[in-house]
């Protein structure tokens, strides 16, 4: 049977040229969040038309995904359109949407793919990963919510996280600890990762400000950008196994809030850092 992300990823091809694309698809029950899909499922989708295209450069680079607004059950078609390439870069852009009952589109996300070439450089980082427990030794989270999306992974929690039921008290955590969310996580159901599944991981966690003020607060993502330090070898080194997921908010205000989190391969290395803007009510 075929995986239920590539499921959630086909596309019937409506219109292709070298400038780009239409494609249709089909929203999965199995990535079902709160409201309409998984914001990490779009995301996925997104980089998944693109690397399609036959015109397509490189390996994907830099993402941003702005989220217009929830997607219904049902049929969804995406755009996507080759605005230049360059000699190593290339950008895309991209909106998925789908026709309401009575004939009106609804935007659900719009959006750019930056894709390139990468050259023998030198490379370091200043972002290292964690000393933390390793997943065998660790138990899945204990969350006072549970989504349908989030039994697509196995995942075990390293430090921090939501509190084992709704405090609705604020965090007396240290400001580097009040939000910080620590967790494993690989495939449920064995698949190895690639950027399209890269993407989807970056969006893994609750909305920080849930973990910070103790309390199931209305929240969700309004945009996300995705930056890939990984090429393809990385990618099929790590397989389908544990890859270490960390991230915290950093400022919240009129009802808006950003995350930053960082995704490591068991070995150390870097995947991925991701940025997201989240509404929230309060």
């Amino acid at each position: 049977m075929t995986h239920a992300f590539d499921q959630a990823l086909q596309l019937r091809t409506l219109q292709q040229d070298p400038q780009g694309g239409r494609y249709a698809g089909q929203t999965h029950a199995a990535w079902d969040n709160m409201v309409g899909p998984y914001g990490g499922i779009l995301a996925a989708i997104a980089v998944h038309g693109a690397q399609q295209h036959p015109a397509v450069l490189g390996q994907p680079l830099a993402l941003t995904v702005n989220y217009a607004g929830p997607a219904a059950a049902g049929v969804w078609e995406l755009q996507i359109r080759l605005a230049r390439t360059n000699r190593s870069t290339q950008h895309w852009t991209f909106e998925l949407g789908q026709t309401e009952a009575g004939g009106a589109p609804n935007v659900v996300l719009t959006g750019t793919l930056m894709s390139g070439l990468r050259r023998p450089t030198w490379g370091g980082t200043d972002m290292p990963m964690p000393d933390v427990p390793p997943p065998e030794a660790l138990a899945p989270p204990q969350d006072p919510i549970s989504i349908g999306w989030r039994d697509r992974y196995d995942l075990r929690r390293a430090g921090g996280g939501l509190p084992a039921e709704w405090t609705q008290v604020e965090t007396a955590a240290a400001p580097e600890a009040a939000s910080l969310d620590q967790m494993w996580l690989r495939d449920a159901d064995a698949r190895p990762l690639d950027f399209a599944a890269l993407a989807a991981a970056c969006d893994i966690f609750y909305p920080r400000v849930w973990q910070r003020r103790g309390g199931h607060t209305p929240a969700g993502t309004v945009s996300m950008t995705v930056y890939f330090h990984a090429d393809a070898l990385a990618l099929q080194a790590v397989g389908n196994a544990f890859v270490l997921a960390q991230a915290r908010a950093q400022e919240y205000r009129g009802g808006f809030f950003d995350q930053t989190a960082q995704l490591w391969a068991r070995d150390g290395t870097m995947l991925a850092t991701t940025h997201q803007l989240v509404y929230y009510k309060s």
